[in-house]
């Protein structure tokens, strides 16, 4: 009997912690075992219908809008995915979230769920110091049940509702208007450190890694505006343009917007299959095909400082992995494969392992984040030394959206080379780093944090030619 009384204060609590659209008058028990109506429609401009998509979801107060920009790839994902509206949604900072969002989640088996992890989620995983709260306004961990999901390809789109009739959701996608890109306000994205200040950090953490404290740190700086008046869902659309990355995202949780152009996979799940492709290595692009070959080939395939970060984040992967898989099933499938995107080249590698079918979610989430090409190794020390050193809190940088499908399988990204913006204060923010080791040059980490930005400031050239930093 104790136990069973345990067990209802535990979901009353977790009730107590849902938010719910009231729009509906179905119980939320009868709305977990109602099916989802779904149909089909044929799509003759992909590329309108994708715009259309992105302004619809938009106007909801919680969207996500998932695009993999048709990068082929040996490993499954979606196209286009958009969960728009919120028939619950749990949220929750460092403490017991992980607990809490497994009962959320099995409380919802069988339905699409979204949502975001923070890089803050390290606090309660490793028992690390709480930090102050970031000024994006996103909670550290946030999952919901959206109202309609969208998924879109070449030629068709499938449209799921839990009420309601899907063929009158696609005739308001297809008669959103949208408008031509207009030039962005004006805004100043400021440095929160200077370089003098970055170049000694980076002399720093060279020291703690010749005395052996650790062997690789992901030292971030960001850059911010206060008051500035953007609009996201032009941001994210010009962002898309200039970099169409297989993990960028729209997501939106009330007046927290993440604008994100991320080439990067933290982790996904198809059956008992786990995979994670973390990236270390950047090389810029060069608009003449012999001399961007040979970028490839002196900046990442044959540089020896690249290939050794990299085959530090590959074995720090593979050991967060086998914590949950299978003995024997971890692998290296890809190891410093090079993959181009529109302004760089990144090193890439993928690692997977086979875990039994009823593991939880939280459980991989537990042994497995942060991802390790954001942190460094061992991580937990250098997640210390992080906050040691590091003039903020990352927030949503660094953490991880994506969605659990019917079936338990999952895809979630890492989210870097984006912007974040709170709507409610108008602060922007948008974080850049890098890994550093024992080999690693400040200046050329400097100047490697600037081309990631690169695309960011060709969004927002209009308004501010320049990142600056002092």
């Amino acid at each position: 009997m104790t136990c069973l009384a345990e067990v209802a204060a535990k979901a009353a609590t977790l009730m107590m912690m849902m938010i719910f659209k009231p729009a509906s008058t179905v119980s939320f028990l009868d709305t977990v075992i109602t099916n989802m109506l779904n149909e089909t429609f044929e799509v003759v401009d992909f590329k309108g219908i994708k715009e259309q998509l992105l302004i619809w979801a938009s106007q909801f107060s919680s969207c996500s809008f998932l695009d993999n920009n048709h990068y082929p790839s040996p490993w499954e994902q979606q196209e286009c995915l958009v969960a728009a509206g919120m028939k619950s949604m749990f949220q929750a900072a460092p403490g017991t979230a992980l607990e809490d969002l497994q009962l959320y989640l099995d409380s919802n088996s069988g339905r699409w769920i979204f949502g975001h992890i923070c890089y803050d989620l390290k606090n309660e995983i490793e028992n690390l110091p709480v930090t102050p709260p970031g000024k994006t306004g996103f909670e550290t961990v946030c999952f919901y049940v959206p109202e309609t999901i969208v998924q879109l390809s070449a030629g068709k789109a499938t449209i799921y509702v839990l009420n309601g009739d899907p063929a009158a959701i696609w005739e308001q996608v297809t008669s959103t208007p949208v408008n031509s890109l207009e030039p962005e306000v004006h805004v100043n994205l400021q440095s929160r450190i200077t370089r003098h200040h970055y170049l000694d950090t980076i002399e720093k953490i060279k020291e703690h890694i010749h005395r052996g404290d650790c062997y690789e740190l992901n030292f971030c700086q960001e850059f911010f505006a206060e008051n500035a008046p953007v609009d996201p869902v032009r941001l994210f659309r010009e962002l898309n343009r200039f970099s169409p990355n297989p993990f960028s995202c729209y997501h939106k949780i009330n007046d927290s917007h993440l604008v994100c152009a991320s080439p990067e996979r933290y982790l996904a799940r198809k059956g008992n299959k786990l995979f994670s492709q973390p990236i270390k290595g950047t090389a810029s692009r060069n608009l003449d095909d012999a001399a961007d070959d040979a970028l490839k080939l002196q900046e990442l395939q044959t540089n020896q400082k690249e290939r050794s970060e990299n085959v530090m984040v590959v074995d720090l992967v593979r050991n967060d992995l086998s914590r949950i898989c299978l003995e024997g099933t971890v692998k290296v499938d890809e190891l410093f494969k090079i993959y181009s995107y529109p302004q760089v080249h990144q090193m890439v590698s993928t690692i997977s392992g086979l875990i039994p079918e009823e593991t939880p979610f939280t459980e991989i989430i537990r042994s497995t984040f942060p991802m390790g090409s954001m942190t460094g190794a061992p991580k937990k020390r250098v997640m210390e030394l992080i906050a040691a050193y590091e003039t903020g809190n990352r927030g949503l940088f660094s953490g991880t959206v994506g969605y659990i499908s019917p079936s338990g399988d999952f895809d979630f990204n890492v989210v870097i080379r984006s912007l974040l913006f709170n709507a409610k204060t108008n602060y922007l923010s948008c974080w850049v780093g890098g890994g550093i080791t024992w080999y690693s040059n400040g200046l050329a980490e400097y100047e490697e944090c600037m081309l990631k930005a690169m695309a960011i400031k060709k969004v927002l050239q209009p308004a501010a030619p320049n990142i600056s930093s002092p």
